[in-house]
């Protein structure tokens, strides 16, 4: 097992999960310049263990692990933990970054990522995980109410009439976005760039994940939707009470 201590509270600490020895070597001596402290773990049952005993400032999840899928492994990180997590999947493999989307990743890297890349979603995900921790303690008192929908920005909570909303932080990120834009459309490249922070293939359906992930748990129809419309070829928008009846455009 790779583990190097933070060397000062500022430090950035990683996880890596996966059973790729070289290339958790690889994770760590490009970024431990960089001023982070990787630590790595080479099964499920082990990275489930690290994630939630300690306090990292991400994880990155491999899907094929011993004694433990990675999907199984996020399930029970994020039953214990909003910990950033980046999943990584074999190139263009679809199915199970958009699986993975749902179960509570907040990106993907492929397999054959560059160093670039890597960096790159590492300091988008840090950065919201870092602006949420720094936020000002009277911001905890923000809501933003939308009909029964309250939302608390401080605390990141959602409540739905008297049922507290149980989201990832993308999925909150995404709603307070929408919720922010009522009665505007809001494009899903917007989307993207407002709570992922970083560039978007243009066939990224994440976003559409994540809608649908909303949906189910707003109790939200998508054919008669009564918070989240789709509008065909242009994105979603957040309804206000007086938007409310309408089809979706699609």
């Amino acid at each position: 097992m790779i583990h190097e201590e933070p060397t000062n509270p500022g430090t950035t600490r990683l996880l890596v999960i996966d059973d790729d020895r070289k290339l958790c070597r690889l994770i760590r001596d490009y970024l431990a310049p960089l001023g982070y402290a990787v630590e790595a773990v080479h099964s499920g049952p082990e990275g489930v263990e690290r994630a939630t005993a300690g306090t990292w400032s991400a994880v990155i999840l491999d899907l094929m692990l011993p004694g433990m899928d990675g999907f199984e492994v996020l399930k029970r990180i994020r039953a214990k933990s909003d910990v950033p997590v980046l999943m990584l999947t074999a190139r263009g493999d679809e199915a199970d970054r958009i699986v993975g989307l749902e179960i509570g990743a907040d990106d993907y890297l492929p397999k054959t990522f560059s160093t670039r890349e890597l960096l790159a979603r590492l300091r988008a995900v840090t950065r919201r995980s870092t602006r949420v921790a720094a936020a000002e303690p009277a911001a905890e008192a923000a809501e933003l109410v939308c009909g029964e929908l309250r939302l608390n920005v401080g605390a990141r909570t959602a409540v739905l009439g008297d049922v507290a909303l149980s989201l990832t932080p993308v999925e909150f990120d995404l709603l307070l976005a929408l919720a922010k834009a009522r009665g505007r459309i809001k494009s899903r490249e917007a989307l993207l760039d407002e709570i992922r922070e970083r560039q978007y293939d243009v066939f990224d359906r994440s976003i559409d994940v994540h809608v649908a992930a909303l949906r189910r748990k707003l109790g939200d129809d998508a054919r008669e939707p009564r918070y989240i419309k789709t509008v065909r070829s242009a994105g979603y928008m957040f309804l206000r009470p007086e938007d409310r009846g309408g089809a979706n455009e699609e």
